[in-house]
């Protein structure tokens, strides 16, 4: 097998997922703020909360697998987004009334 880079790889796939339509999102990166930002927007009860930051705090003790045979560049996992929504419009009576762009994605 040839070895290729991972931006190579994106541009030969034709069918990429990408929709600019406007959006909310939380500030990038994760910590516990994000977390319970991110809980309180889905309206999560308490207990669901503390789930994820138990699962959080294991999280950091983990370290990314050194993978043989693959090359990737290296994740910067805090130059993520972990929330985003549309942002939120009037409520709609009818599919017509979707953003054609959103529709085009799905």
């Amino acid at each position: 097998m040839k070895d290729r880079s991972f931006e190579s790889a994106i541009e030969d796939y034709k069918y990429g997922f990408l929709t600019n339509i406007e959006s909310e999102k939380a500030p990038k990166g994760l910590n516990e703020d994000i977390i319970k930002l991110i809980s309180s927007k889905k309206n999560e009860p308490k207990w669901m909360l503390e789930k994820r930051l138990i699962a959080f705090k294991h999280y950091k003790t983990l370290k990314e697998p050194n993978w043989g045979y693959v090359n990737y560049p290296k994740i910067d996992y805090q130059d993520i987004h972990y929330y985003s929504e549309p942002k939120q419009k009037k409520s709609l009576n009818d599919l017509s009334e979707v953003d054609p762009k959103l529709l085009e994605t799905y």
